[in-house]
């Protein structure tokens, strides 16, 4: 058995993640949640399609934007979860036929730009999920006091 990397994993959890790659890597074809995961990928992507086609107003395309931003920040915490965690628990958990000092749960500065930008990255996703998702929340429920008070 091949011992899983761990700069890999988090590469995979930062740029893949929303499909699934970081799960099939580390738990094989058949994980759930490896297969789960494009759902609301999937979704995420209808939503800005929606929005594309019939505008911001359109309100199924302001609840389903949200999917993919809050999938994109899960991953981004997985892939830095990932790359902070120590070797020797690294090792244990996804090599443990190995020694607890295999260079393959070793943090290296590729582990770190990993970790760097999927903390940046994350944060901006999530931020601005919850921005548009408050906002376009609040627009609806000011039309909606707009329609009753007429």
């Amino acid at each position: 058995m091949k011992n899983k990397n761990k700069t890999l994993a988090a590469w995979l959890a930062f740029l893949g993640g929303p499909l699934g790659l970081h799960r099939f890597y580390l738990h094989g074809m058949g994980d759930t949640l490896g297969w789960l995961l494009p759902i609301p990928t999937a979704l995420g992507l209808y939503g800005i399609e929606r929005a594309r086609q019939f505008g911001l107003d359109d309100g199924w395309s302001w609840v389903l934007i949200p999917f993919l931003g809050f999938t994109i920040a899960a991953c981004a915490l997985t892939a830095i979860v990932y790359g902070l965690t120590t070797t020797e628990k690294w090792n244990a958990r996804f090599n443990p036929q190995s020694q607890a000092q295999a260079p393959a749960g070793r943090t290296g500065w590729l582990t770190i730009g990993a970790v760097v930008l999927a903390l940046f990255f994350g944060a901006i996703v999530l931020m601005s999920s919850i921005a548009f998702s408050f906002q376009r929340y609040f627009e609806h429920q000011v039309e909606e006091g707009r329609k009753m008070s007429q």
